[in-house]
């Protein structure tokens, strides 16, 4: 009975507890169960609670708890009831102690979590009941989980120097959960196992105590929680190298053999390099100073001593010393003997005892004598025929006279042209302003290979030389040797043709031969452009298409009846740097001329292309020559005088003249960190042949050279690119500043890029020696549908610290689309030599002329010099002043100065000032030929 009183009791509390919701009777076999429960005497055991949740997106959430021995178990949530239907319960018997277990879950809503407006967030707890009590459950919180997009504080790039501290701050997005923070370093996941790498779990900084060069990249911070992701900003991390100095250099020798001269020491700025834009070492790489050296003394012989008394050997002798001066400091000896020894003459001296007429027959003596008078007779009329031969084939042959004041017929020597002069007083000198008959010749832009050439036309002799005073003139009109006579082919002797060094692409006549010194090579190694011809007396021009290399042999540089086959080729060094130490770079291609044989009477003029900025004194620039292997040596200082050879610099070319063949080249040291060299930027593109969408543009930098560029533009053509810009030219100077190529402006709703792509660098050494190998980067870009048809985008390109280069990129990527083509891969040229006349601007019979007046020495100072001076190569005089023919090799340079546009009227206008050069009043050209002579004598 009492039994069932607890049962009722029971019932009644279980209603009192749960209201409306609790259950109200309890069937029999619940009491009866209930009775069995309260034998075992213990409170309800939770052996599951609810745990905290939430609620991602708007899925909803389960919670569930367990507990023995009970009756009953309901949800309480928020200090309400959870009604009797939401709960999902069963039971099961615990086989160990027979007892039963009941489990109950209910699901939340995100609905009921958001209409829950309390004061501090949505709780669950479970409530369990047995006959002796009931037990509650831990809390469980129910939260909307969430992650916001921006990150509180970016991580922000930094540069630190080596061995320097990197600190990077990040403050993850508001979260619910809060977020856990990852780092990835170039888009891999960082390793802390490196103890000099920690983060902060506080405030998840990321600190690297020592920096290394390694740890140089791009830094991202990653936030997570069980809804998002979110990636911060990226912080680039530089880890640069301030440069040091290296120890400096020995002491060069003196540069002069005698005298006060120059020597020098250099260092460079590598221990260490600077790198990653760390700062260039402060002073000058190149210490100079004077010095003095000994100059030798050479040895002069002192007068002669007395003659000796005849000796019983029927000879006197008489000396002298090598004391005036002696020789001293490494001079020459003395030329000569010092004893001189002869026969005494007159019949005084005895030979064992007898008179020296006694000696000999009469009829021998008087032999003798008539022989040798013979003989002295010969001789000297040789040598008078000689020097009346020389004489009038020298008159036969120049028929010219003593000054040259009008040179207006230069311009005649292509084509005949019909024009009106605004010169009253000259009516032959052509106006450099007037426009040539289009009908008659053709105008040729491009300077990299020839066209077919014109016959030259020459104005009468009368029409040139009427003006001029004091010039014998024939009475007939000559025409100017414009074809070679057909000599026979001749060779130099004891030259035998070896076709084992060189390649030859051209053929002689019949007769022709290939000339190489036996045994002899300057073959050229890896030759990349090559152009062979054979030239005779007359001359002519060899260019290699496309490149601006050229050689120019001037008219009577080969001797006559000899020809022979040269060639000129461009060879890729194996180094990109000349000297040992690094400080020399090489500013122009090596270009080979030969055959090693060659014989010439006057020096040849080479044009080479150069990238050097010579518009400021910041380069020391010198011409040297290939020994071997990797050994160079140095013909001459751009800038210093020279008798060997001679360099004219311009901006773009240089022009040398040279006497021997090999193997030459540009190489420039800087002089400070303003020195700088030409790069020429261009942007290529072709379609992705694995993609179909795809697109890749290729960025190059290379010497601005027409042969570094030519290299590029026929790769690219090989591979079916198109360039789609048209090239532009910046300066990159010596500052050790790397060069940074980005994209730009690239239409994201219809292109993408490869990640981690869109800004490229190359350092500063890959620059400033990549004479050897293009530099080129690429960017690949993926359109998203096949309409997208125009890819409009800008290309940057700038050295750190310098000004910025922009590509502008507007093309189609259809694959038959064409793009902007350079002008020298539209077509191949295919004549790469001019020879004789057609070869050179001036015509013979000026240039001849020309020479004959102004290497004459003149009264009137109208010389050579004064024509070098009108010309503007007046620089390094002393070279042509040991030339055979110093006019001849001045208008040599000058036509290699104006190999395309022959700027004729330059010359005339020159010769024209020339004329006026101590003239008080102009010569009458309508007096007689005396009055002339006379005026000309009172002008001298």
């Amino acid at each position: 009975m009492g039994q069932f009183s607890g049962g009722c009791y029971l019932s009644f509390f279980i209603f009192v507890l749960l209201g409306s919701q609790a259950p109200t009777t309890l069937a029999r076999g619940q009491r009866g169960e209930a009775l069995q429960h309260g034998q075992s005497g213990t409170l309800p055991h939770f052996l599951e609670e609810p745990v905290d949740a939430y609620i991602v997106k708007s899925n909803p959430i389960k919670l569930q708890c367990q507990a023995r021995p009970a009756l009953q178990i309901f949800f309480k949530c928020n200090g309400e009831w959870v009604h009797q239907s939401q709960h999902m319960s069963q039971e099961h018997t615990d086989l160990t102690t027979g007892l039963k277990i009941r489990e109950v879950m209910i699901n939340v809503s995100r609905q009921q979590v958001e209409d829950f407006h309390g004061p501090e967030d949505y709780w669950c707890l479970c409530v369990a009941w047995s006959h002796l009590g009931t037990s509650k459950s831990r809390k469980a919180t129910v939260r909307i989980a969430y992650l916001r997009k921006n990150f509180e504080q970016d991580p922000q790039g930094t540069e630190v120097p080596l061995n320097g501290m990197i600190v990077l701050h990040c403050r993850p997005p508001e979260g619910v959960p809060v977020a856990e923070v990852d780092w990835l370093k170039n888009e891999e996941n960082l390793s802390f196992d490196d103890g000099n790498i920690m983060e902060k779990k506080v405030d998840h900084n990321l600190i690297i105590s020592e920096a290394r060069l390694s740890d140089s990249g791009n830094y991202t911070c990653v936030a997570s929680n069980i809804v998002a992701k979110r990636r911060s900003a990226t912080a680039t991390v530089i880890v640069y190298v301030n440069g040091g100095w290296s120890s400096w250099t020995d002491w060069s020798p003196c540069n002069v053999r005698c005298g006060r001269g120059v020597q020098k020491r250099s260092r460079t700025c590598t221990n260490p390099a600077p790198l990653n834009g760390g700062a260039f070492c402060e002073g000058m790489s190149v210490q100079k100073s004077t010095c003095n050296t000994v100059c030798p003394v050479d040895g002069g012989w002192g007068e002669w001593s007395e003659w000796s008394a005849c000796s019983s050997d029927c000879e006197r002798q008489r000396s002298r010393e090598c004391t005036a001066p002696e020789p001293k400091h490494g001079g020459r000896l003395c030329d000569g003997v010092a004893v001189a020894t002869e026969n005494c003459t007159g019949g005084l001296c005895t030979q064992n005892r007898k008179l020296l007429h006694d000696a000999k027959p009469q009829g021998v003596e008087n032999s003798s004598d008539v022989a040798l008078y013979s003989g002295l007779a010969a001789g000297v009329v040789t040598v008078v025929l000689l020097i009346v031969a020389v004489t009038l084939y020298r008159r036969s042959q120049s028929e010219y006279g003593v000054d040259v004041i009008d040179s207006s017929a230069l311009t005649g020597g292509f084509q005949s042209f019909s024009f009106k002069t605004s010169r009253q007083a000259n009516p032959l000198l052509i106006n450099s302003s007037m426009q040539p008959d289009l009908t008659v010749s053709r105008t040729y832009t491009s300077p990299m290979c020839f066209q077919d050439s014109i016959d030259k036309e020459l104005m009468a002799e009368r029409s040139l030389l009427d003006p001029l005073p004091d010039l014998k003139v024939k009475g007939v009109t000559e025409r100017a040797e414009y074809h070679v006579m057909s000599h026979p082919q001749t060779f130099p002797r004891g030259l035998a043709p070896d076709y084992r060094g060189v390649a030859v692409g051209t053929t002689l006549g019949r007769r022709g031969k290939n000339l190489f010194s036996p045994h002899v090579s300057l073959t050229p190694r890896l030759p990349l452009h090559r152009a062979t011809a054979v030239f005779g007396h007359a001359g002519g021009r060899l260019v290699v298409p496309n490149t601006g290399i050229s050689l120019l042999v001037p008219h009577g540089g080969i001797a006559e009846d000899t020809t022979w086959e040269m060639y000129m080729s461009i060879n890729q060094e194996d180094s990109s740097t000349v000297s040992d130490d690094g400080s020399e770079i090489f500013l122009s291609p090596a270009v080979t001329y030969g055959p090693p044989g060659l014989d010439l009477s006057y020096p040849i003029a080479m044009t080479i292309a150069h990238c050097a900025e010579v518009a400021a004194d910041n380069w020391t620039i010198r011409l040297k020559r290939h020994i071997q292997d990797n050994k160079w040596e140095e013909v001459m200082s751009v800038n210093e005088e020279s008798t060997s050879c001679y360099c004219l610099l311009e901006a773009q070319k240089c022009h040398v003249l040279l006497e021997h063949p090999g193997r030459y080249a540009l190489v420039g040291e800087p002089l400070n960190q303003e020195a700088g060299k030409r790069l020429r930027l261009a942007v290529f593109g072709s379609p992705d042949a694995s993609n179909s969408l795809g697109f890749t543009l290729r960025v190059y930098c290379v010497d601005d050279t027409p042969h570094a560029f030519q290299e590029v533009a026929v790769g690219e053509r090989s591979r079916g690119g198109r360039l789609l810009e048209e090239p532009k030219m910046m300066l990159f100077k010596a500052n050790t500043f790397s060069l940074q190529v980005s994209i730009q402006d690239v239409p994201q709703l219809l292109w993408s890029i490869k990640p981690f792509t869109t800004c490229q660098e190359f350092s500063f050494s890959q620059v400033w020696a990549s004479n050897q190998h293009p530099l080129q980067c690429a960017f690949t870009l993926e359109r998203y549908s096949h309409s997208s048809s125009q890819l409009s985008c800008k290309i940057s390109i700038r050295q750190v610290t310098g000004k910025e280069q922009i590509l502008q990129v507007y093309t189609s990527v259809v694959e038959n689309e064409k793009g902007v083509v350079p002008f020298f891969t539209q077509s191949d040229c295919t004549i790469t030599s001019q020879t004789g006349s057609r070869a050179f601007k001036i015509p013979l019979s000026i240039r001849q002329r020309i020479s004959t007046t102004f290497d004459t020495a003149n009264a009137n100072g109208k010389d050579w010099q004064l024509l070098a001076q009108k010309l503007h190569i007046d620089r390094n005089l002393c070279y042509f002043a040991c030339q055979e023919s110093p006019s001849s090799v001045i208008l040599t340079l000058w036509e290699a100065q104006h190999p395309d546009s022959g700027d004729l009227d330059s010359l005339a206008s020159a010769l024209e000032e020339i004329s006026k050069v101590h003239s008080p009043k102009a010569v009458s050209l309508s007096c007689s030929k005396e009055e002339r002579d006379s005026e000309f004598t009172k002008l001298a």
